[in-house]
């Protein structure tokens, strides 16, 4: 067992603890870990999903005739058949004057909606949505910032019947195209702009680009954001959000619909290729992301939970199910370090969040200016920090401790868009140790396998899940023979769940990711995760960013490291020597690195994920077909002429 960094005081008042004791008493069982539970939820899959579904109260119009068609059909099994319910029904189910959505954006003031209103405001836009034509299987697209508009736009499509996708304004024109040209929308919800870090961005431009490449657009729906005055711009057949509003709908009609009915589409980084279009069940969604809101994080209705998120990122998607469960959800639009660093810090305690959810690099970057949010913040209602997007270093494990907070849950949670929900994540009455993700989900049987598809433990291996789970894709779109959807996760092993991240899973339960498996290094024949690398880079103070890759050379793989040094560094030989040295110490001599070159900017995509494939594409001399997801595309070009040089 790794470094304790954190202990649960009162495990017995969790909802965890009391899922046990509830399955303890209906199967006459003796579990007393949480591992025993684990073990239980993935050897009797239909029983551990029959009692999320009655202990979730999901709200329904038909019951279902058995919890699963076929346990051994992966994939393809059908979840709860003939049951009919609806997505948004469920996430509306508490009407009252409680907050349901806080929404900061920069430039304004502080927003709050309560159940009641939004309630009424998603009947109205649904009503007009319905006078528009839109029915059950059409297509909802949102070019929109993570706004209070977004949301109830979503619950409004889910209420009919359509299928919500939704990109965010800050996606050039190119990676928005290559998204919903596949899916072609009948409406998109937009806004005229949005502000970034002090600046004002108009999204009208590019919303009329667009809008010319997609005919299937009936109507634009337009936010008045920040009161853009260029008429000319606009597009043609657009609506102002607020006239579009009725003022005298109808009841609203949720729609019934069959567990596997499509609730959304999400899609792949697209760094490498076109992004896949990931089709994601009402059903499958709902049930999945309520196991982890309630069981793993703990969320309880007085609880108010934030992520660091746009509307890009599933991440967002996953944030509007605490509604579900009638806790107070927190949109933040912006810059996380406008007009300072402490705006994230500062807005946790003023609406006093219990779970503060971001990323890794958000973590990182607090770290990197020597942020103390215990010195300015009181933080005295926050219980549960969460981080995804990338592995946590060991050091950001430990700056959370002391500068955030001593007595709070760190929960590293993995997963992502392919199942809209995580493999491994938080546990309210497991201990957090240095570096590790907590657990295995509840009902997701992973392992780590080796290169001869067998499962290891205490070693690194390929992370699959070997048996069905209700959210993985129902299919991808337009994608009729499974092919893509096939080669994309059941390529490697067949019946199997491949998912693409390296990792490690320890013989006490916690889990290690070190990266994405198409990134992993191979040199001489031995699989090294990027993140071995980083974690140790991240020490060396005068560095400020990192990016590793593996280089086809001489017919084995040599390992060339990129090093953005801090302001007022250059990379010099001694810096290049001591770099070496500690990978040696702290890693092994195969993972020195052949190469270390500086450079002035590492590429990230707009969700905050290093793209080392696409570097590596860059110096092999192939084409990065789509920059547009990029955050900076521009940054790649600092690498074209690497494989000239002999590097």
């Amino acid at each position: 067992m790794g470094k304790v960094l954190w202990r649960p005081n009162n495990i017995y008042n969790t909802h965890m603890m009391k899922f046990m004791d509830r399955v303890n008493n209906l199967y006459g069982l003796q579990i007393q870990s949480y591992e025993d539970l684990h073990n239980w939820s993935i050897k009797n899959i239909p029983n551990f999903w029959k009692e999320i579904w009655n202990q979730s109260k999901i709200i329904h119009s038909k019951p279902y005739t058995n919890i699963i068609d076929n346990l051994n059909k992966m994939p393809g099994a059908k979840w709860f058949p003939n049951s009919r319910l609806n997505f948004a029904e469920n996430l509306l189910r508490y009407r009252n004057d409680s907050v349901a959505i806080y929404a900061q954006a920069e430039n304004f003031p502080l927003r709050s909606i309560t159940y009641n209103e939004l309630f009424n405001e998603v009947e109205a836009l649904a009503h007009s949505l319905k006078s528009l034509g839109l029915k059950k299987g059409d297509r909802v697209a949102g070019f929109i910032p993570n706004i209070p508009e977004a949301v109830i736009a979503m619950l409004a499509t889910s209420a009919i019947g359509a299928i919500w996708s939704s990109a965010s304004p800050d996606f050039g024109v190119k990676g928005v195209l290559d998204r919903f040209k596949q899916i072609e929308p009948k409406i998109i919800f937009a806004s005229d702009g949005y502000f970034y870090n002090g600046k004002e961005f108009d999204s009208l431009e590019k919303l009329n680009s667009i809008l010319i490449k997609l005919p299937s657009v009936k109507k634009t729906i337009v936010v008045n954001q920040i009161n853009n005055q260029k008429k000319n711009k606009f597009p043609f057949n657009f609506i102002y959000y607020n006239d579009f509003l009725s003022n005298t709908p109808n009841k609203l009609h949720f729609e019934q619909l069959p567990f596997d009915h499509p609730l959304y589409i999400m899609y792949s980084s697209g760094t490498t290729g076109l992004p896949k279009s990931i089709v994601h069940s009402a059903g499958g969604t709902l049930i999945q992301q309520w196991k982890e809101m309630y069981l793993h994080c703990d969320l309880k209705k007085e609880d108010c939970i934030f992520y660091f998120t746009t509307c890009g990122w599933m991440m967002w998607n996953w944030l509007l199910s605490a509604l579900s469960i009638g806790s107070s959800i927190v949109l933040f639009d912006g810059s996380p370090f406008y007009p300072n660093s402490e705006t994230l810090w500062k807005l946790a305690d003023k609406l006093e969040i219990t779970i503060f959810g971001t990323s890794a690099k958000y973590i990182d970057s607090c770290k990197n200016v020597n942020l103390m949010p215990n010195k300015i913040s009181n933080l005295s209602k926050l219980k549960t920090i969460l981080s995804t997007g990338s592995p946590l270093s060991n050091e950001s494990f430990n700056y959370v401790y002391k500068n955030i907070k001593e007595d709070v849950l760190l929960g590293s949670i993995s997963g992502g868009t392919d199942i809209v929900s995580c493999f491994a994540l938080t546990n309210p009455i497991l201990p957090v140790e240095e570096g590790e993700i907590q657990c295995k989900g509840l009902g997701m049987d992973i392992h780590a396998f080796d290169e001869n598809g067998n499962p290891v433990v205490n070693k690194k291996g390929e992370l699959v899940c070997t048996s069905i789970f209700p959210s993985m894709p129902i299919y991808f779109w337009n994608d009729h023979k499974q092919k893509k959807y096939h080669d994309a996760y059941f390529n490697k092993y067949p019946e199997v769940w491949c998912h693409g991240d390296f990792i490690r899973i320890n013989d006490h339960g916690t889990i290690k990711i070190f990266g994405r498996s198409d990134a992993t290094l191979n040199p001489g024949g031995v699989r090294i995760g990027t993140a071995e690398i980083y974690r140790i880079i991240d020490k060396v103070e005068i560095i400020e960013d990192s990016l590793v890759i593996g280089q086809d050379w001489k017919n084995d793989q040599r390992i060339i490291l990129f090093l953005k040094m801090k302001k007022g560094y250059n990379l010099s030989e001694n810096i290049i020597e001591e770099v070496k040295s500690l990978i040696k110490k702290n890693c092994s001599p195969r993972h020195i690195p052949a190469k270390i070159l500086q450079t002035s900017g590492i590429p990230y995509t707009i969700n905050g994920k290093k793209v080392e494939i696409a570097v590596k594409k860059v110096i092999e001399g192939e084409k990065v077909l789509n920059k547009d997801a990029l955050e900076d595309p521009s940054v790649l070009d600092q690498y074209k002429n690497l494989k000239e040089l002999n590097i």
